[in-house]
């Protein structure tokens, strides 16, 4: 018997759970699935992995991956969003041990509503 172990969902800190919601779901797109006040818990789905949003969670750093990094960081830029660190190229993938040999790998950082660092990234075709 085969058992597959998957990424299920992430606990982040949350002080204001409106403001927390919204930014997960209206900036960065995610899907609001469920909110249960008392106690105080909201969850936003990104594909098959759930983020739990609340107080008492310590401050995780989330990774997402976009489309395009580059462009990602232009229009959260242009909504305020506080930026941490620009977009830049981390990895050359020559091996194809993350997807296609040769890729790029991208990354910047953003902070959320709550203050807490979320890295962007984006795989790229090799520039020719």
């Amino acid at each position: 018997m085969t058992h597959t172990t998957t990424l299920h969902q992430v606990a982040q800190h949350a002080e204001d759970l409106d403001r927390a919601t919204a930014f997960y779901t209206t900036v960065l797109g995610g899907e609001r699935l469920a909110r249960y006040d008392p106690p105080g818990l909201a969850f936003i789905g990104f594909g098959d992995v759930r983020i739990l949003l609340e107080s008492a969670a310590p401050s995780a750093t989330i990774y997402l991956r976009v489309p395009d990094v580059r462009e990602t960081v232009g229009r959260l830029r242009e909504s305020g969003v506080t930026i941490e660190g620009e977009p830049h190229q981390i990895h050359v993938d020559t091996e194809g041990r993350f997807g296609a040999p040769g890729w790029e790998e991208w990354m910047a950082f953003i902070r959320d509503s709550e203050g807490n660092l979320i890295g962007l990234a984006s795989r790229h075709a090799p520039a020719r």
